[in-house]
C-alpha cells in the first residue's frame, strides 16, 4: 500500500494485539487515530453480533448498543449479504434515504457521534467471523475512498492477527481442558450456544454415554440434568456470568453419581476469537461415601451452613436433629434444606439423599 512505511508501527502493533488480546482496545484507538476516525470496534459474529471489544471512549456505550440496538443495525446482514472482502462503508451498503431515515442511525448512531463508519468482516476457521467497525463524527461527512484504501492496505494485517489469536484462543482451550485432565476431571470448553470447542480425554470417554454434541449444543442422556444444563447454558444465564451452576448428575449401573459445573467464560478479547461462552467440569462424587460439608460446599457453591444441612441429610439425619445440632429453630434448617436443592436443581429431600448415596432417582 502507499505510504506503508508510516504505518509500520501500527502494523507491529496489529501483530502484538494477536497475540495478547488485551492490546485490542489501545490498538483500535490507534487504527482510528491514524486515519482521523472516531474510535473502533471489534465484534464477534455469529448470527449477529455475539461480543465485542472496543477502544476506551466507548466502554460505556458498548453495552448499551449490544442489549438495545444491534439486533436492529441494518448493516451486519447487508455486509454478510455483500461478501465483499474488504472495507465497504455505509453508502456501499444503504442508500442515501435509509441513511438519514433508519432508527439506529437517526436515535442511536447521530446521538453518540457516530453518524457514519467503515467496517469489514473477516471468516475465522471455526465459522464465525470477526467484523472491525471504524466509526466517524456525522459532521466529518461519511468515510472517504482514500480512508477506505487505507483500511485495504491495513486488512491483511487484521486477519492474520485475527486468525492468530482465534488459533491462540483453541491452544489455551484445549490447554484448559487438559489441565483438568491431570486433577482427573473430565471438562471441556464450549463456543457459542453450547457446542464443544475443546474437550479432554476423560470427557470424551464419556461420550455417547453421558454427554452428545448436538449442531445447537451439548446434551446429556438424563433428562433431568439435561434441563438444567439447557437453562445454564440459556442466553440469560451466560449473560449474567457472575456465578457458577452445579448440576447432580444421578448414577447409574455403570456410572457413579457426578455433579456437572457449568463455569461462565468472562473476560477479555481472547473471547471475541474463540467465541467460549462456559467451562464444562465434571466431579464424580464417591458413592462410598457421603461427602465431607467441605466438599458439598464446592461441589454445589454452597454456604457452610448449607454444607453442613446438605451432609446431614445425606447421613439421614432428621430436621430436629440438625436444628437441635446446630443451635438453630426448624424453620431455619428448612429454609436451608430449600436453598440446597434449589442450588442443587433437585425438588425432594429423597433425591438429595440417592445422590449423595450414589443411587438413581426418579427423572435420571
Amino acid at each position: 500500500m502507499s505510504g506503508s512505511a508510516h504505518f509500520e508501527p501500527l502494523i507491529d502493533r496489529i501483530y502484538e494485539a494477536g497475540l495478547i488480546p488485551s492490546l485490542w482496545p489501545a490498538v483500535l484507538g490507534e487504527l482510528s487515530a491514524a486515519i482521523g476516525g472516531n474510535g473502533g470496534f471489534l465484534f464477534g459474529v455469529r448470527d449477529g453480533y455475539t461480543s465485542a471489544v472496543n477502544s476506551v471512549e466507548y466502554d460505556q456505550l458498548m453495552p448499551v448498543f449490544l442489549g438495545e440496538w444491534s439486533e436492529r443495525d441494518p448493516n451486519l446482514p447487508r455486509a454478510i449479504a455483500l461478501n465483499h472482502a474488504g472495507f465497504v462503508t455505509d453508502y456501499d451498503l444503504l442508500s442515501e434515504e435509509e441513511i438519514a431515515t433508519n432508527d439506529v442511525y437517526c436515535n442511536f448512531y447521530r446521538k453518540h457521534g457516530l453518524g457514519y463508519r467503515a467496517g469489514t468482516i473477516i471468516p475465522m476457521p471455526s465459522g464465525d467471523s470477526i467484523a472491525i467497525v471504524m466509526p466517524r463524527h456525522q459532521d466529518h461527512g461519511p468515510v472517504p475512498r482514500e480512508v477506505v484504501a487505507l483500511l485495504d492496505g491495513l486488512r491483511p494485517h487484521l486477519a492474520r492477527a485475527s486468525l492468530a489469536a482465534n488459533r491462540i484462543g483453541f491452544e489455551r482451550a484445549r490447554a484448559q481442558a487438559d489441565a483438568l485432565q491431570v486433577l482427573g476431571l473430565p471438562g471441556a470448553v464450549l463456543r457459542g450456544r453450547g457446542r464443544v470447542f475443546a474437550a479432554n480425554g476423560l470427557f470424551e470417554a464419556l461420550v455417547p454415554s453421558l454427554f452428545q454434541d448436538r449442531i445447537e449444543r451439548v446434551t446429556m442422556t438424563d433428562v433431568t440434568a439435561d434441563a438444567l444444563l439447557a437453562e445454564a447454558l440459556g442466553p440469560r444465564s451466560l449473560a449474567g456470568g457472575r456465578t457458577v451452576r452445579s448440576i447432580p448428575v444421578a448414577a447409574t449401573a455403570d456410572r457413579v453419581p457426578m455433579v456437572l459445573h457449568v463455569i461462565p467464560v468472562r473476560g477479555d478479547a481472547r473471547d471475541i476469537f474463540t467465541q467460549a461462552t462456559a467451562l464444562l467440569v465434571v466431579t464424580p462424587v464417591d458413592r462410598a461415601v457421603v461427602p465431607t460439608a467441605e466438599v458439598l460446599q464446592g461441589l454445589f457453591d454452597l454456604t457452610p451452613a448449607e454444607a453442613r444441612v446438605a451432609r446431614g441429610i445425606g447421613q439421614a439425619v432428621t430436621i430436629d436433629a440438625l436444628a437441635d445440632a446446630t443451635g438453630v429453630n426448624r424453620e431455619t434448617v428448612r429454609s436451608q434444606l430449600k436453598a440446597v436443592l434449589s442450588k442443587t436443581g433437585l425438588s425432594r429431600q429423597q433425591e438429595l439423599v440417592s445422590l449423595l448415596a450414589g443411587k438413581a432417582f426418579r427423572g435420571g
